[in-house]
């Protein structure tokens, strides 16, 4: 491991690694296995042509974990989380195969799917991915373990791009793998040139705070590594859509179109997929009734319909890498179909959601409004790639391309005149149709309590009073007249002088 450091250090600088960036993003997984990881874990097969992925890691979190076999009990440092959820079993452990059964599913389905775009993973390299990192129990991270130490080696490698460790899950086997590297090189002459180059690659994209190795090792050892934080605007997509999501979006997450458009009909790995009234049942999880047909009634989270979706509240992490023409990769508080973070005022590197990104809609300010707004897009797009499992390329849709005609960004003075141009073009041949609107919330343009607005003309005119420095963002849309209708997008930033 040092000599590969060493020649890393001693032969890349800064400039050339931004260089040597790939173009898809590099990323690792880590998951607990609740029934909401796997049913992410199915739409990111579906999608996992977007981005580079790099490990697959078991791990652990406060509501599910292993236990080492011998009746242990282990006290939640997050049991006033725990509760605020209901009684949780000691144990829910779906166990150490389901990765592999989905990604034996996908082996099924793959023949088909990667005829429709370049840059599936084959189902043999998947399963070489997988690891078993820290599952013991809820932020147990004292052990090495093989998924940590896959996490270490990504880290170290020579290749300069970041890698964005997703936590489906509690946070403890990046928080191992990080103390493996602090363990191996604190002492040692490289660590200040290690640590520099651990912080500029590792990105943590959390879905809350599921142990609380985040907030105890990471954060005040590692203060320099980024960390996406997503502790609210997850709930579009998770157990509680009926109360984040508008009604009129409802019918998009309900029966009628999971079943219909996804679920059935659409190959083995999508059956697999777990919705209310399914008659399916996650091993080792007693806490998982969803799928019970009698039990639809006055449930948890509401009342539910036969496959009407239960939830995919991990999804947004790598929502967030798939490039759809928004430009949020780099630029998280852009917003994207990932949703929106902004910089924390409080925690450098941290980038996260709540009041700080609420969006205006329907009349209000609302908190989750920057993952909600992409809802019917997300889904029928889901439906696109489930129709990729089953149908020959000629009888499904693919996404439009757009393209901006002049530069992304773009310095302005108020009273100017921007001509609004894209060219679209459809791999399909179908009829598009092209929609400008001002992105109000992602600018810093104008106050906060401001709803998008579409624009009618084919220029623009800034507002006589924009400030230096100021943004306005622009949001070219083109939909085509596929079955299901697909969308993308390219983001102007027009910034005051």
């Amino acid at each position: 491991m040092m000599p590969t450091f060493l020649w890393l250090l001693l032969c890349l600088t800064f400039v050339e690694a931004a260089a040597q960036i790939e173009a898809k993003p590099r990323t690792i997984v880590t998951t607990d296995g609740e029934i909401d990881d796997v049913d992410s874990f199915i739409r990111m097969l579906l999608y996992a042509n977007e981005f580079k992925l790099e490990g697959l890691v078991y791990s652990s979190s406060m509501w599910h974990f292993k236990g080492d076999g011998q009746g242990t009990k282990m006290v939640s440092e997050m049991e006033m989380t725990r509760k605020l959820y209901g009684e949780i079993a000691d144990l829910r452990w779906p166990g150490e195969q389901w990765m592999q059964d989905l990604i034996g599913a996908y082996a099924r389905v793959y023949p088909t799917l990667s005829t429709h775009a370049a840059g599936y993973p084959t189902p043999e390299a998947l399963l070489e991915m997988i690891r078993v990192g820290n599952i013991t129990f809820e932020g147990e991270m004292e052990e090495n373990t093989p998924g940590a130490a896959l996490i270490m080696e990504k880290l170290l490698d020579a290749d300069p791009a970041p890698i964005y460790l997703q936590a489906w899950g509690g946070t403890n086997t990046i928080a191992r793998a990080l103390q493996m590297i602090e363990e191996a090189y604190r002492d040692t002459p490289a660590w200040p040139a290690v640590q520099n180059w651990v912080n500029a690659k590792a990105i943590i994209y959390t879905i809350m705070d599921q142990d609380a190795t985040l907030r105890k090792y990471i954060t005040p050892n590692w203060p320099g590594i980024t960390v996406y934080y997503n502790a609210g605007q997850f709930w579009a997509l998770a157990y509680g859509w009926k109360k984040a999501v508008p009604a009129h979006l409802h019918p998009y997450l309900e029966g009628a179109f999971m079943g219909e458009h996804i679920i059935n009909g659409h190959g083995p790995l999508t059956k697999m997929y777990y919705s209310y009234g399914d008659e399916q049942r996650q091993a080792g999880d007693p806490e998982h009734i969803h799928g019970d047909p009698t039990k639809l009634k006055d449930a948890q989270w509401g009342t539910f319909g036969k496959y009407d979706f239960i939830s995919e509240g991990d999804s947004p992490a790598f929502l967030h890498l798939i490039d759809v023409g928004l430009g949020n990769l780099e630029h998280p508080e852009y917003g994207g179909w990932g949703g929106r973070l902004a910089p924390s005022t409080k925690v450098p590197h941290r980038y996260e959601d709540g009041a700080t990104v609420a969006e205006y809609a329907n009349g209000k300010l609302d908190n989750g409004y920057a993952q909600v707004r992409w809802i019917e897009a997300l889904q029928k797009d889901f439906a696109a790639r489930a129709d990729w499992c089953v149908l020959p390329y000629d009888q499904a849709n693919h996404p439009p391309e757009i393209i901006l005609e002049g530069a992304a960004e773009r310095k302005v003075r108020g009273g100017q005149r921007i001509p609004l141009r894209a060219t679209v073009t459809d791999p399909d041949g179908d009829e598009l149709t092209v929609q400008w609107w001002e992105y109000a919330a992602a600018g810093t343009y104008g106050p906060r309590e401001r709803e998008d607005v579409v624009l009618e003309d084919t220029e623009y005119r800034v507002p006589e009073d924009i400030g230096p420095g100021q943004t306005i963002h622009l949001i070219a849309q083109v939909t085509d007249g596929g079955t299901p209708e697909l969308t993308r997008y390219q983001r102007l930033v027009l910034v005051g002088e």
